[in-house]
């Protein structure tokens, strides 16, 4: 049985394609615009940038090491977690993802840090509920945090239509993860119906995961995605990864049309990273 991980890998590195497009009906303030412009969704204001919360959150869950994963040039994330709000409750540090090839490639870039120890693994533009935090670091090893759609939509706030475009997590009867379907059609998901488990990229990994990482193809889409590298992991490679079903919802911060929602939500937290 592993210890509990004290260990967070953040993928900051995105380039916030969908955050840049243009959205006629989004309420924005001028510093909002800018972010959004940038696709900065990590650094997107609110009473703090974005990423304050997720990092605040991982600090109640007993993390004590993130390792923020960013894009070359993302100099404002590295000179706001670096130097001008330096964290209190964690310490941090940072990889570099050369080029956008997908996340499963950013992930590899956080290698040397994760070293021989079990980390979580989280999008930098979802705040996670607190609740799957210290699930996944009471298990006894590997594994993910797996939810219901009418959860995601009635406690995350997200629109059905983007929880159709998540990861299905196909779980057998033991709870173990059979297989992660990235990018699922309608017809799949809708055959499941409620009962379908949808994956939002939140992980509990041992160091096995990067041998997965380096195995895989790129996907359809053309980029080495993590969700491939984890049904390769326990497909090809019998790694064992258990499901915990989660409660309560998640938010997500991809598009401008997001952040009032966000805001709602934030409003009255003061986090403390």
């Amino acid at each position: 049985m592993s210890r509990a991980p004290r260990k967070a890998v953040v993928l900051a590195a995105g380039r916030g394609s969908r955050m840049r497009r243009p959205d006629a009906g989004a309420s924005l303030d001028a510093s909002q615009q800018a972010a959004a412009d940038a696709g900065a969704k990590g650094l997107m204001p609110f009473a703090r940038p974005f990423l304050d919360y997720v990092l605040s959150g991982l600090a109640d869950a007993g993390i004590e090491h993130v390792c923020l994963v960013v894009a070359p040039g993302q100099g404002a994330i590295r000179d706001r977690y670096a130097r001008l709000a330096r964290p209190e409750r964690l310490s941090v540090s940072f990889a570099v993802q050369e080029q956008p090839l997908g996340t499963a490639d950013a992930l590899s870039a956080a290698e040397r840090f994760a070293g021989g120890d079990h980390f979580l693994v989280l999008n930098a533009d979802n705040l996670y509920p607190l609740s799957a935090y210290r699930s996944l670091r009471a298990l006894p090893g590997a594994g993910l945090p797996v939810f219901r759609k009418a959860t995601l939509v009635e406690k995350g706030g997200i629109p059905e239509e983007r929880v159709l475009q998540y990861a299905l997590a196909v779980v057998d009867r033991d709870g173990l993860l059979r297989h992660v379907v990235e990018k699922p059609d309608r017809a799949a998901l809708e055959a499941a119906g409620g009962e379908a488990w949808i994956s939002m990229n939140l992980w509990r990994f041992s160091p096995a995961i990067f041998d997965a990482c380096r195995e895989i193809g790129p996907s359809p889409r053309g980029e080495l995605e993590l969700p491939r590298a984890v049904d390769h992991a326990v497909v090809v490679l019998g790694q064992k990864l258990r499901a915990v079903p989660c409660a309560d919802g998640v938010l997500d911060l991809s598009t401008r049309a997001d952040v009032t929602a966000v805001a709602a939500r934030l409003e009255g937290l003061d986090p403390r990273p």
